[in-house]
């Protein structure tokens, strides 16, 4: 009896380990789409998108105590700090309209893993890390970018206004090279 448990027991627990993988790298997606689309949001009501801090976290939070006020001008003046995943809002501070009322977070974040946000104001692309490769979202010019997700080498992406292998600087020059 115990070694029939046993064999039961060896047999099922790479199934239930591929399947909390599974799991994670589903929630991985479902975060890139409600990401794309709460930046679509953002950028249809603002023309433009958030920037990106140096570590590609989405430049859209404030210290706290810090508000957004006009200058003689009436323009907009505040001083973006770079928002929390899994902890900050996505929010529009401006009218303070909320497009996510918190970031998505890695499921791995323990373990030093991120989403990477890179953005120009006129475009951006998003990555992530899923862990299995052979997820038809893995796309093999993103590993060879040698973009970090975190402590993971990102290799699958969401973008606007930017082909995923091309980097944002690239699709700025062609842009530039198109308007002469």
């Amino acid at each position: 009896m115990i070694v029939i448990f046993s064999i039961l027991v060896i047999v099922s627990i790479p199934n239930f380990i591929a399947s909390l993988r599974r799991a994670r790298d589903q929630v991985r997606r479902d975060d890139l789409g409600s990401l794309e689309h709460s930046l679509d949001e953002y950028y249809a009501e603002l023309g433009i998108f958030p920037p990106s801090s140096p570590d590609g976290r989405i430049m859209d939070c404030l210290k706290p105590g810090d508000k957004p006020y006009k200058d003689k001008k009436g323009q907009w003046v505040f001083d973006p700090i770079p928002c929390d995943w899994g902890k900050d809002a996505f929010v529009n501070l401006i009218n303070g309209k909320v497009y996510m009322t918190v970031l998505p977070r890695e499921p791995y974040w323990q373990k030093g893993v991120s989403y990477l946000y890179l953005s120009d104001g006129a475009r951006f692309q998003v990555f992530a890390a899923m862990e299995g490769k052979s997820e038809p979202e893995v796309d093999v010019k993103i590993i060879a970018k040698n973009l970090y997700c975190g402590s993971s080498v990102c290799n699958v992406g969401r973008s606007y206004g930017c082909d995923i292998p091309k980097t944002l600087k690239q699709c700025e020059e062609e842009a530039a090279l198109l308007k002469k």
